[in-house]
């Protein structure tokens, strides 16, 4: 399935062509004809590619040429890639004469090498003539410019269930029938949406509701609609009327009037009905149904029930909360597995395959849908070697028919847009019921060039955060816990065998784990590495330190064969050392060195890495941090951890596309340099357990993006700053969200950049700070403060006269301070009604 991303990678290059900066393509002037002609060839086979991708299924020579496009694709951007590469080392080699021999120096502010030039000549050339060649092959499947309607899909449900096929779903359904019972409380009518991940039987649950006699009997008139994806208002009204009076043709009557044969049909009714499969966010679709509804008399009494997989759309139809469909209990699915395996009572005669139902309906992690898949495809099977054979399977690659589990779980991955689909399978890389954090999530996908453009006023950051929104709101992943700067998540079980299923040959997984030193293991892990072309990213793991000989060997042999790799991941590695060959690496993105606590020095040839973007040394053994980390301008996102009691101090010029700075368990590091000043594009900073730090540099109110500031754990710092001229109390910062944890001597906040972002402050957390007695006067001036958490702070006796002022506080919680506990309590605590206008309250202990 890996061939329906070649839209997605065509359209990067072309942006990557089109984005070729003046001074990229200037300095190349002997290439400019051939990409030129590289472009056209991509744009024209982009055109056509989605009409490829929805004919690849019925024509298999079209679905290999598909996949000789894909290599090629990915060799042209390797080719672009490089001419920004060679920018970086020119602009470099300028920067840093004086470890740059003279020839690049005297030519390197007027064109790139000639060498350079004439290499990338020959490459795009290449390039330019495979596609030749695969052009005949490609013209004559006859493709059509196709509009991206491939999405668009319909399903058919039916009102009826037979109830005994339906196991566990009781109480669900109790709930449901009490919510369409509950009188409405305005003359809107009430939507309850049911939403959750496909395949939990939400149709079922909506069937059941609309069956049950006391429904019947409260609904005089009940309709049943299947929307799926096409949300099209003539096409529903047609739908509703022919379902209250199969009569009345209307196939070709105008919207107004249908609009006046639905009045006619249910004014002054007391009607259900049931919107099931619905898909489209659109909310002003919605809304156009919804005024229609409106204008029946007596609407207020009739309620409506929605389907969906989407959070989105219940935000867009409903104003009550929507009822989130969990998977069923483990004793529900062994019932309904047994129900679908064998013929009612047959089971007890195979005791053998009983033993082994166990483990098969584990794999389905409570999806009702995919334990009927299991239990459907070993019905009538009596050989035990086929129910060990599914119960050792990936689901994935079971063959499944239309309504089993993967192809129905494969409508949701089919309506997200190319580069959605893209960012999702590439979590395949992952293991099963492992957890991801969205903050290296994003930093994987822009390693990998698979985000968007920024649009203005945004980062790519910003463009990650947005697409892992969407793909919770479409229950396609879980959010586990929200740590305020990034949050944990999960993938279902069966939503991992999709992304699987719909990555193969475009990620794989190698296993090496063994308990010893192993020449046989190494050996078939290099055949299997030599085997792969254009691989950008690597995830090594778990490694021991018994291993640590194949873990040297398979790093060298990546390193070595791998020239275009973009993400590397080393966390937990045995590794003494980098290899000197890693500055090879000219394209290398992303570089997690997490607890690799025996590297203690980079390799000399470090800063060759001029593309890198992130770089993870959290608790490495790193004595110091080398002079020329300072040189890679393209980072973004650095966490560092060292021995050393300073910092270098950061030059101008440096690291000015930092967006996150973290310092975690530098025990000895006693202060920050004064040269942050420089970093002018920093929005987060987190300075955790610097136990020997007593203060923040005067530089930091100079970093006017800085939007996140943590302190946690750095028990000798006090952040006393006092504006000492009187500009300085006028100053505008951008600070969003602040949060101090476990600072032991702590006594005041720091005023001066906490008052020179009174206006945009959201979000203030302190927790156990046993030495702060109180909050500054000022704090009630922050306008923007919506969260506000007091935790742990036993000698703090009230909050700022004034906090009513906080009108836009919607949050607030306050834990194991006494005084505060006792002078806030709700119905018996002397200061409530200072807070009493908060919307969410929280105070305990």
């Amino acid at each position: 399935m890996a061939e329906t991303f070649l839209f997605n990678i065509a359209e990067r290059v072309v942006e990557k062509i089109i984005g070729l900066t003046v001074e990229e393509v200037r300095l190349a002037f002997n290439v400019k004809i051939d990409l030129k002609k590289l472009e056209d060839s991509m744009i024209s086979i982009k055109a056509v590619l989605l009409d490829a991708e929805r004919q690849r299924h019925q024509n298999e020579k079209l679905r290999l040429c598909m996949w000789k496009l894909r290599d090629i694709f990915y060799d042209a951007e390797n080719v672009i890639d490089d001419f920004k590469c060679e920018t970086l080392r020119k602009q470099d080699a300028i920067n840093h004469p004086s470890i740059n021999n003279l020839k690049v120096r005297v030519f390197g502010s007027c064109c790139l090498p000639l060498s350079f030039s004439s290499k990338m000549s020959h490459k795009i050339k290449d390039i330019n003539g495979r596609l030749g060649e695969l052009a005949t092959e490609w013209n004559s499947f006859d493709l059509r410019q196709y509009s991206d309607n491939r999405h668009v899909f319909r399903r058919e449900t039916i009102c009826f269930v037979d109830s005994s096929d339906v196991i566990g779903r009781d109480e669900d359904k109790e709930n449901i029938i009490s919510m369409l019972m509950k009188p409405s409380e305005d003359q809107n009518v009430p939507v309850i949406p049911i939403v959750g991940l496909g395949g939990l039987g939400k149709t079922s649950l909506a069937q059941l509701a609309f069956n049950d006699g006391r429904v019947t009997s409260l609904f005089p008139l009940k309709i049943w609609i299947c929307v799926s994806e096409e949300f099209d208002l003539s096409r529903l009204l047609k739908l509703i009327i022919q379902s209250v009076n199969k009569e009345e043709r209307c196939d070709d009557l105008t919207l107004e009037a249908l609009q006046a044969c639905l009045r006619s049909l249910l004014n002054h009714k007391k009607f259900l009905l049931v919107l099931d499969d619905v898909w489209s966010e659109n909310q002003a679709k919605w809304v156009e149904l919804r005024n229609l509804l409106r204008s029946v008399d007596g609407l207020s009494q009739s309620k409506i029930i929605v389907t969906t997989r989407s959070w989105n759309v219940t935000s867009t139809m409903s104003s009550i909360p929507s009822y989130e469909l969990k998977g069923l209990p483990h004793e529900d699915c062994l019932a309904l597995f047994t129900k679908w395996a064998f013929n009612y009572g047959d089971e007890r005669q195979y005791p053998n395959l009983i033993r082994i139902v166990e483990d098969i309906v584990k794999k389905c992690k409570g999806v009702p849908l995919a334990v009927r898949t299991l239990g459907s495809l070993l019905f009538q099977k009596t050989n035990e070697s086929d129910w060990i054979y599914i119960r050792e399977s990936e689901i994935w690659r079971l063959e499944q028919d239309e309504n089993d589990i993967l192809p129905v779980l494969k409508l949701s991955y089919n309506h997200l847009p190319s580069h959605l689909q893209r960012c999702l399978a590439f979590l395949s890389l992952y293991r099963k019921d492992e957890m991801y954090y969205s903050d290296k999530v994003i930093r994987l996908w822009m390693a990998n060039g698979l985000l968007e453009h920024p649009k203005q006023n945004q980062e790519w950051e910003d463009v990650g955060k947005r697409y892992l929104n969407e793909l919770l709101s479409r229950c396609l992943i879980q959010k586990e816990r929200d740590f305020g700067l990034y949050f944990s998540f999960k993938m279902h079980d069966l939503v991992h065998d999709l992304v699987l299923d719909v990555s193969q040959k475009e990620c794989k997984t190698v296993n090496f784990e063994t308990e010893r030193v192993d020449e046989n293991k190494l050996v078939e892990v290099q055949r299997v590495l030599e085997e792969m072309k254009n691989v950008q990213t690597i995830i090594i793991r778990d490694a021991s330190e018994e291993s640590k000989t194949i873990h040297e060997s398979v790093i060298n042999l990546c390193v070595s064969n791998f020239k275009y790799l973009r993400a590397l991941e080393l966390s937990h590695s045995p590794l003494a050392a980098l290899p000197n060959s890693i500055g090879t690496l000219k394209h290398l993105r992303d570089l997690d060195l997490d607890e690799c606590r025996g590297i203690r020095e980079l390799p000399r040839s470090f800063y060759n890495l001029r593309s890198l973007q992130s770089l993870n040394l959290r608790d490495t053994g790193l004595k110091q941090l080398p002079d020329s980390l300072q040189r890679l301008i393209e980072l973004r996102h650095l966490v560092i951890t060292i021995e050393a009691t300073h910092l270098k101090e950061i030059r101008a010029g440096c690291w000015t596309s930092l967006q996150y700075l973290k310092l975690v368990r530098c025990i000895k590091l006693e202060c920050l340099p004064e040269g942050m000043q420089y970093l002018k594009s920093l929005r987060t900073l987190v300075l955790s357990y610097c136990i020997r730090l007593v203060s923040l540099p005067w530089s930091l109110k100079f970093l006017t993006k800085l939007e996140h500031l943590e302190i946690i754990g750095c028990t000798k710092i006090n952040l006393e700053m006092e504006a000492e001229e009187e500009e300085e109390k006028d100053l505008q910062l951008s600070l969003k969200t602040f949060s101090l944890e476990s600072l032991s001597v702590l006594t005041d906040l720091p005023r001066l950049l906490l008052q020179g972002s009174s206006s945009t402050l959201q979000q203030l957390r302190i927790s156990i700070c046993p030495h702060l007695s109180a909050l500054p006067a000022w704090l009630p001036n922050f306008t923007s403060l919506h969260k506000l958490e007091i935790m742990g702070c036993i000698n703090l006796s009230a909050l700022p006269e004034g906090i009513d002022r906080l009108t836009n506080l919607r949050e607030l919680t306050i834990g194991r301070c006494p005084q505060l506990s006792k002078r806030y309590k709700q119905n018996g605590g002397e200061d409530w009604h200072k807070i009493a206008h908060v919307q969410k309250i929280d105070i305990f202990g």
